[in-house]
């Protein structure tokens, strides 16, 4: 897979968990806390997930707003990633063992009536990242020479 948008991770040196990462002109450090036996040195791999989802959501929402022509100041998005055992989740069809949950808090800033503000929360769920997460998601490994 080598081509002009591949992203290239790979073992940065320093530590066992810390990583480079290459998007194009970007490069980052990706890495784990101290308490994960990481460095530190750079978001973990969670972390990389729930801001990826939080962009493209703030990105979806400006975009909607902009287009609409709506007063949409500021949006602010919270997340949070846990495991949660499947049995105390009634919605998911898992139902043994532990699934992934991402809490997602949304504020909006603006003069912004009832609808608006159900209608972009509605909206947030439909940015391409979130479709990505809840599709079904094929990843094809293989081992380059």
């Amino acid at each position: 897979m080598t081509s002009d948008n591949a992203i290239i991770v790979r073992d940065a040196g320093s530590g066992t968990f810390q990583t480079e990462v290459v998007a194009g002109a970007h490069k980052f450090l990706a890495d784990e806390p101290g308490t994960l036996g990481g460095t530190n040195t750079g978001p973990s791999p969670y972390d990389l997930l729930l801001g990826a989802l939080g962009a493209c959501t703030v990105m979806t929402l400006r975009v909607y707003a902009a287009r609409k022509e709506w007063p949409l100041e500021h949006v602010s998005i919270s997340l949070r990633h846990s495991k949660i055992y499947a049995a105390d989740c009634a919605e998911c069809e898992t139902r043994t063992g532990k699934v992934d949950r991402i809490e997602r808090e949304i504020t909006l800033e603006g003069d912004l009536d009832g609808e608006q503000r159900a209608r972009l929360l509605q909206i947030a769920d439909m940015c391409p990242v979130h479709r990505t997460l809840h599709s079904e998601i094929q990843v094809v490994t293989s081992l380059r020479d």
